[in-house]
């Protein structure tokens, strides 16, 4: 029984020694990479958009083919 207990306290006591050495080894991004990561999520938001845009404009006839469009 007691095992149990133990076993059960120990699971918060690892969590928080991982998260600590997780936060120890995380550092500020120097301004170099943050605008390289700024640069690389704008292109991907561009690129998700465009093809949004056409998937949208292609989408638009077929639909009013397939529907009848009146």
């Amino acid at each position: 029984m007691s095992d149990k207990i133990r076993e059960f306290a120990e699971i918060p006591q690892e969590f928080v020694k991982d998260g600590k050495q997780f936060l120890t080894r995380c550092t500020k991004p120097s301004q170099k990479e943050f605008l390289q990561i700024c640069k690389a999520v704008s292109i991907g938001f561009a690129v998700m958009g465009f093809i949004g845009y056409f998937v949208k404009l292609i989408h638009i006839p077929i639909n009013n083919i397939l529907v009848g469009g009146a």
